[in-house]
């Protein structure tokens, strides 16, 4: 296990990686602030170094990136908290950490193709994965073949229209399955 720390919450990036869940429901929210004042954080939030910080110009700089524990983190920094206990993880095991956090938001609820083809992409990008296949290997164990390349398709959406649109995450399945094929088809630039 990686060692736990207590992290000020300004150094702490909760936007490095695309959340794979990015509606915090009020209502569950407020429930658990009410349970972190009476009883303290239970579960500690999941973060690893940035290799390079990123610049706030308000805090100052985040030297972590936020993998799992979004609504605890909000409940904490609305309570008033300025550190949070953190486990600090380091390869290898930030990657079983994000397939962790992946596979428990799912259960929660549907998460949308896009913010699943984004989320590929931001861990490609972050260093913790070589490739987007290594990255769909890993959080998404379970696809079968088919689906594995029908993500793969997404995540190239994603990277090349990601910059363009503005309600992405509201796009289905057979609506970037279309794309896909046009952005391999040569497409990309209709």
């Amino acid at each position: 296990m990686d060692p736990h720390h207590h992290i000020p919450l300004a150094e702490i990036d909760r936007h490095a990686l695309l959340r794979d869940r990015s509606v915090i429901d009020e209502a569950a929210l407020h429930q658990l602030q009410y349970s972190i004042a009476l009883e303290g954080l239970r579960l500690p939030i999941e973060v690893w170094q940035l290799p390079t910080p990123h610049p706030d110009p308000e805090t100052g700089p985040y030297r972590y990136g936020l993998i799992s524990g979004l609504r605890r983190l909000t409940a904490c920094a609305a309570l008033g908290h300025t550190t949070i206990p953190a486990f600090l993880r380091t390869p290898p095991s930030t990657t079983s950490a994000l397939a962790a956090m992946v596979t428990e938001n799912q259960m929660r609820e549907a998460v949308s193709p896009w913010e699943k083809a984004s989320l590929i992409l931001t861990a490609v990008e972050e260093g913790h994965f070589p490739t987007p296949d290594a990255a769909i290997a890993t959080l998404f164990p379970a696809l079968p073949g088919a689906s594995r390349r029908r993500l793969r398709a997404h995540a190239a959406v994603v990277e090349a229209l990601g910059h363009l649109l503005t309600e992405a995450h509201t796009l289905g399945t057979r609506q970037l399955d279309a794309l896909a094929t046009a952005i391999t088809g040569g497409h990309e630039d209709l």
